[in-house]
């Protein structure tokens, strides 16, 4: 039998390469999108994997990517994304939401694009859009990126409802904390201790290897199995705005 293969967006560090470990661990041929090229090119021969260096928010680059997977595609993990800042509205930098929206967004729906007739043909493709909790509660200090993920929240439902008579599943997994090296660093502009807050008394965040598992439990279902969206928190997350800090 032909070895099954899934592509990774954001697959340089946390989330994406933690799910590439894991779809390669489950039999999967994995493609390795990201911009860090040198970071992909390590991960890919450590784990057996395809580096494509690719920027999601250039389509040109997205092409050559679709060109490199070619016309058969099982399983795209769409989890490139980000977030930028966490002022109020009346304060926002608008050049950092605009960055949020073409990476979380409008990258989503170019990769989806491109890389949708090879998920097609495979006959039982399935496709994963990494969201987060922000789609669903919006917080002070949040807008930007609760947009960003509310849209893709509404990219990733629309799909579904357009795709229903196709052989491809739809499927959105919501991260709540998730504790990786980079997420909150990049958030506050490179600000470690900043970003060191957001966990401070938290004892047991989620890491970037439960999303990762989640994941590939997700596509491994039966082909008439679409796991719609799952939401995945820690246990000391009751919800955005209450969490369990030990002192």
């Amino acid at each position: 039998m032909t070895q099954k293969t899934a592509v990774v967006t954001g697959a340089s560090s946390g989330i994406g390469a933690a799910t590439a470990r894991a779809l390669c661990a489950a039999g999967y041929h994995v493609f390795l999108a990201a911009r860090r090229v040198e970071r992909i090119e390590i991960l890919a021969q450590e784990i057996g994997a395809t580096s494509v260096p690719t920027d999601i928010t250039d389509q040109e680059s997205v092409e050559k990517l679709a060109d490199v997977i070619g016309g058969h595609l099982d399983v795209l993990v769409n989890n490139a994304g980000g977030a930028f800042g966490l002022e109020p509205v009346a304060g926002a930098d608008l050049d950092a939401w605009q960055r949020m929206y073409d990476i979380n967004v409008l990258g989503t729906a170019r990769v989806t694009q491109a890389l949708l007739p090879a998920l097609i043909a495979s006959g039982a493709g399935a496709i994963v859009n990494v969201g987060s909790t922000a789609a669903h509660v919006a917080y002070e200090g949040g807008a930007g990126y609760n947009a960003a993920k509310f849209g893709v929240r509404a990219v990733t439902e629309a799909l579904r409802l357009e795709l229903f008579d196709q052989p491809v599943r739809v499927m959105e997994i919501d991260p709540g904390m998730v504790h990786t090296d980079e997420f909150s660093v990049v958030r506050f502009g490179g600000d470690e201790e900043r970003a060191a807050a957001v966990y401070a008394g938290v004892a047991n965040p989620l890491v970037a290897d439960d999303i990762a598992d989640a994941i590939s439990w997700m596509v491994t279902r039966p082909a008439h199995v679409n796991i719609d969206s799952l939401v995945i928190k820690p246990r000391a997350q009751a919800a955005a705005h209450k969490v369990h800090r030990q002192s």
